[in-house]
């Protein structure tokens, strides 16, 4: 066996184990809502620019409106989610991933 088809082997097995099946459930759980949230979140402030914008062009401060407020926010919630998936993968995802790359190195020597 060549060790190109061994590393091919020690993929695949890894990849067909339940514990690489759970990091991926893990990550997609996180991931798929929160995408979906975050678009949800976007369109909905297109969708007011276009179409609200008697509502957007509310001043709240001075020049500030609820447009400039709104697009602000959505600068905001991308940092969030940047930073909340940073603490979902520190804590759910790395120990699990560094497990399996560490019995994948170890089946390598």
């Amino acid at each position: 066996m060549t060790t190109r088809e061994h590393d091919t082997s020690v993929y695949e097995r890894v990849q067909a184990s339940g514990e690489f099946q759970e990091l991926r459930r893990r990550f997609r759980s996180w991931v798929f809502p929160m995408t979906v949230a975050f678009l949800a979140w976007y369109l909905l402030y297109v969708v007011l620019s276009g179409w609200a914008r008697d509502f957007m062009g509310i001043k709240l401060l001075g020049n500030i409106n609820v447009g400039l407020v709104f697009g602000l926010l959505q600068f905001v919630s991308t940092f969030l989610i940047a930073w909340a998936y940073a603490r979902h993968a520190n804590k759910k995802l790395d120990p699990l991933a560094d497990k399996l790359r560490h019995e994948v190195e170890e089946e390598a020597k």
